[in-house]
């Protein structure tokens, strides 16, 4: 945490900025490739975040995306929220599709295995977001989905 989180959590509590998010997710971009990777805007935050890496289910290209998440003992957990807006993110269905992924941490990748929570589960998970990351609670309050969470289990 840095001091920027509080800063990021009251930015991202703001119920108009999902309509930004295209614009949020272009910076996003440019700020990584400036810096090679190196950083993100969840960096400068302060907040835990993943690279997450996945085959494309359709295109069968390696995608990646970077994602606020939860730190676990042994993994991360992950919301699919794309700020509570309607849709579903599309690295979703594309972790729906496999029982594998990689992981990219400060540039060390990790071999993933990938689990949806259900059930009990998935409301320890969801606690467990909502932690590292109140906002989670107003997500399910803009969208009538259920906000998938994913466990990324790191693998030796």
């Amino acid at each position: 945490m840095s001091f920027l989180t509080p800063l990021a959590i009251w930015v991202g509590s703001i119920s108009w900025l999902p309509r930004f998010l295209p614009v949020i997710v272009r910076c996003d971009k440019a700020i990584q490739w400036i810096s090679r990777n190196r950083v993100a805007l969840l960096d400068i935050a302060g907040l835990p975040n993943i690279t997450l890496f996945v085959v494309g289910r359709k295109s069968g290209v390696r995608r990646s995306t970077r994602l606020l998440c939860a730190p676990v003992e042994d993994g991360w957990l992950i919301a699919g929220s794309y700020f509570g807006d309607h849709r579903t993110p599309a690295w979703v269905f594309n972790l729906r599709a496999t029982d594998h992924a990689e992981v990219g941490i400060r540039g060390v990748l990790a071999a993933a295995s990938v689990v949806e929570l259900t059930g009990a589960s998935y409301d320890d998970g969801w606690r467990t977001l909502e932690a590292v990351w109140p906002n989670f609670a107003l997500y399910t309050q803009r969208t009538d989905r259920k906000i998938p969470v994913f466990k990324l289990g790191r693998l030796a």
